[in-house]
């Protein structure tokens, strides 16, 4: 039997990750994002075992970090036989990523706050 050694999240990685969470990303993205900051790059099933997520949950988690092209993706051949595994990076630096989170929340909040000023207006 193998031994293998695999980072995993701690208790301020989970602190980090829940406060994702509580700015609107969802479990599995926030997870998968405190993972990538942590690591230079990470294999997709160090990276379930790491962040104590199934292989759906990263790849659809990779899927939407793709989308927002926080992510690079490679392939890298496993020797013998078998399909090739993926590797992922975080292409954007967490601090940029942070502050796109706040501009978003920036603009929602305006927006909240104009549809309150609208309906004060509209009460009198």
């Amino acid at each position: 039997m193998k031994s293998l050694s695999v980072n995993v999240l701690d208790k301020a990685d989970e602190e980090f990750a829940d406060t994702l969470i509580e700015l609107g990303l969802k479990r599995n993205v926030a997870k998968v994002l405190t993972y990538l900051k942590n690591v230079k790059e990470v294999t997709s099933r160090d990276l379930e075992m790491g962040s104590d997520l199934r292989q759906p949950e990263v790849s659809i988690a990779m899927r939407e970090l793709e989308e927002l092209g926080w992510i690079a993706e490679r392939e890298e051949k496993k020797p013998g036989k078998g399909r090739p595994y993926k590797i992922y990076q975080l292409k954007t630096s967490i601090d940029e990523i942070i502050e796109y989170l706040e501009n978003q929340k920036r603009k929602e909040s305006q927006a909240m706050m104009a549809s309150i000023k609208r309906l004060k207006e509209l009460s009198r």
